[in-house]
């Protein structure tokens, strides 16, 4: 049985894009990652600095690489990766090992 993974993605916005431009981008790419395989959550969030947080759960940690990868390289994410300043970007996969909601 796989367990689910959390990507956990920290970064700043390039200089000239707005927040509100910026969740406009991100709602661009909502369909091809809903599309992709093992998608389960995602959800965005910005720290008192300014830098700001991406967290998408996978079903597994193959599925969380796999869109990773895939992320990289479709054309609907082209302009999501140039608003962010590129070495600022930190990514990293963790597993999923308990979970509360509502």
């Amino acid at each position: 049985m796989t367990k689910p993974v959390v990507e956990i993605v920290t970064f700043t916005l390039a200089e000239g894009i707005t927040n509100e431009a910026f969740l406009e981008i991100n709602k661009g790419t909502e369909a091809f990652v809903r599309s992709l395989p093992g998608f389960m959550h995602r959800q965005l969030s910005q720290g008192e600095d300014g830098r700001w947080t991406d967290y998408v759960t996978w079903d597994s940690m193959e599925s969380a690489k796999a869109a990773a990868a895939a992320f990289m390289t479709d054309g609907c994410t082209a302009e999501l990766m140039k608003s962010i300043v590129p070495d600022s970007a930190n990514m990293r996969h963790e597993n999923l090992l308990w979970n509360m909601a509502a």
